[in-house]
Parts: structure tokens; C-alpha cells; sequence
């Protein structure tokens, strides 16, 4: 593989200029002076709790991914923890999503797991977050607008999980057979979904363990600097995660991470120049805990892989499924 290419030029131009609007906006509406004044006042051992719980939801991913690939990565857990947390800093500090290239990339590289298989069970963890984030839009809509009906619709969100099974099966399909680069992409994509109801508890499991420690920490931060209901500080946090799923992303997610959470908090009541405030600070706790932990893992052994054991274990892996690793 050459070198990792981390995001165009025309996305960092573009992250640039929405970094200094957010610079601009700030001053104009709040003024960078009162806006960072409360940290003076929170309690050190407060906001060393919550950066406790952000650092552990971030190895639990690294466990998430070794539960996911099971026998492939067994005994290497520095490494995978390693991975993980050199992810999520990408992830959260470049411009369009081009931190996502990172797992891919760090897979082949300590694990010799091919670049499509690694990019295919990264695109279904992904959707397990997203799936375990609506039900936590459901939680939102219930102490929001308490009804009985949450319940069971949060009931069937979870038996949906199902279809996993369906499309890890199709992936074995003989319709799917043969070859075909579309329909190669197609089979491994789908040979990536787990297929294994035991796997998929467990996965799931983790997912929302993961996202629970991470909500807890950040809606707790920001009632700090935004005293207002729990349903709305979930909804405003709901609305920042949910930031990386736009079409635009700033470098270090500045600007359209402040955005999405304003947005989501205005029409619930809330004034957008305290909402504003409340997600810059919370914003600048996230990437100040991504900067910390991605300095820690450094320390940690990565283990490349030779790049003779390296090929060797791209030649094999086309013939292993999900279903192998479970």
C-alpha cells in the first residue's frame, strides 16, 4: 500500500475556513474571555471523572474490535487498543471524515487484514452506532414527550438487529458467486456483516456500553456550562456526535460539531448563544481528552507485521467469514 493520503487539499481549505468562522462567531456572539470563564470553577476531580469515563469508552472500543474479529487478532490487545485510540484521533481531529482511512490503513499494517475486509467491518460498526444512537433519540423522545409507545418501538429498533443474520447469509449467496469486481465488493462486504446472533449481543453489547460512558461524561460536562433539562443537554450531545455524518466536516470536527449541536438545541427552547458556548466547551474538553489519550498510545506496542507474514495473511483471508470468527 503507498503512503496514506489524509484528506485533499480542497477538504483541509475547506476545514480551515470553517475552523476561523467558529474563531469569528465565537468572539462576535460570546467573546472567547467569558465563554472559557466557568472552567476556572470546575472541580478538577469533576472533569478528571469525566475524562475517566471518555477514556474508558475508548477502550472498549479497542475490546469491540477484538470481540469483531475474534481469532484474527486474538492475544495482541495492546496493539488493537493501540489502533483504536490512533483512529479515534484521527477521526476527530481530520478534516471529512479522512480519518476513517486510519483503521484500514493501521489494520493491514499491525495485522496483515486486507484494506476491503477491514473497510467492510468498519462500515457495520458503524451502523451499529448509528442504530444504538437512535435508541438513544427514542430515550430522548421519552423524557422529552413521555408515551408508552417508546417502548415498544425501542423493542423492535433491537429486533431489527435480525437482519444481520439475513445479509451475512446473502453474502454466501451463489447469486454472488464468480466473479466480477462489483460483485466481489458486494460478497466481502456482506461476508463482513456478523452473522452470529452470539456475536452480534456481544457487539451490540459493547456498542452500547461504549456510547452510554461516553453520553454520561458529555452531557454531564455540558449541564456544567448549560443548566438546562437532561432531555435536551442528550439532545444537544445527540446532535454534536451526529456532526460526522454531514457532508461537510471541519479540521478537528471545528465548526460543524458546534452546529449540529446549536441546531439540534435551538428549536427545544434553548438560546443559541449559551448553546453555542455549551458546545464549544464541551467540544474543547473532546479534543483535549483525543489529544491526551492519542499521546498515550504511543506507548503502546503497535507490532507491524513483516511484509512477508503480511501477504501471507492477505493471500488467506478471502475465504474467511464472519462466521469463522465468532
Amino acid at each position: 500500500m503507498g503512503a496514506l493520503r489524509l484528506g485533499r487539499i480542497r477538504d483541509w481549505l475547506l476545514g480551515g475556513a470553517l475552523l476561523l468562522a467558529l474563531v469569528v462567531a465565537v468572539e462576535f456572539l460570546v467573546g472567547w474571555g467569558p465563554l472559557l470563564a466557568p472552567w476556572r470553577e470546575l472541580s478538577p476531580w469533576l472533569l478528571a471523572w469525566l475524562f475517566l469515563l471518555t477514556a474508558l469508552s475508548y477502550g472498549l472500543r479497542a475490546v469491540r474490535v477484538s470481540d469483531y474479529f475474534g481469532a484474527r487478532l486474538a492475544g495482541r490487545f495492546p496493539a488493537v487498543l493501540r489502533l483504536t485510540i490512533l483512529h479515534n484521533t484521527a477521526n476527530n481531529l481530520l478534516p471529512m471524515r479522512a480519518g476513517e482511512l486510519v483503521f484500514p490503513w493501521l489494520m493491514r499494517r499491525y495485522f496483515g487484514q486486507g484494506l476491503l475486509d477491514s473497510a467492510a467491518a468498519l462500515v457495520w460498526i458503524r451502523l451499529l452506532d448509528l442504530h444504538f444512537l437512535a435508541l438513544i433519540g427514542l430515550l430522548i423522545l421519552q423524557l422529552g414527550h413521555p408515551s408508552w409507545l417508546w417502548w415498544p418501538a425501542g423493542g423492535l429498533w433491537i429486533a431489527g438487529l435480525g437482519v444481520l443474520i439475513l445479509l451475512s447469509w446473502m453474502g454466501e449467496s451463489v447469486r454472488l458467486a464468480g466473479a466480477g469486481r462489483l460483485r466481489s465488493i458486494l460478497r466481502r462486504v456482506l461476508q463482513a456483516a456478523p452473522g452470529d446472533p452470539r456475536l452480534i449481543a456481544r457487539v451490540y453489547g459493547w456498542t452500547a456500553l461504549i456510547w452510554s460512558l461516553k453520553f454520561v461524561a458529555f452531557t454531564s460536562l455540558l449541564r456544567f456550562f448549560l443548566p438546562i433539562d437532561v432531555w435536551r443537554l442528550l439532545a444537544g450531545v445527540m446532535g454534536a456526535e451526529l456532526s460526522s455524518v454531514l457532508p461537510f466536516h471541519g479540521i478537528a470536527g471545528s465548526g460543524s460539531y458546534e452546529l449540529a449541536a446549536v441546531a439540534a438545541l435551538a428549536p427545544l427552547g434553548v438560546d443559541p448563544k449559551p448553546a453555542l458556548a455549551g458546545a464549544v466547551n464541551l467540544h474543547l474538553f473532546l479534543l483535549g481528552s483525543t489529544l491526551l489519550l492519542g499521546a498515550l498510545a504511543f506507548l503502546l506496542p503497535g507490532g507491524a507485521m513483516p511484509a512477508g507474514t503480511r501477504a501471507a495473511a492477505l493471500e488467506s483471508q478471502p475465504a474467511t467469514t464472519m462466521r469463522d470468527r465468532s
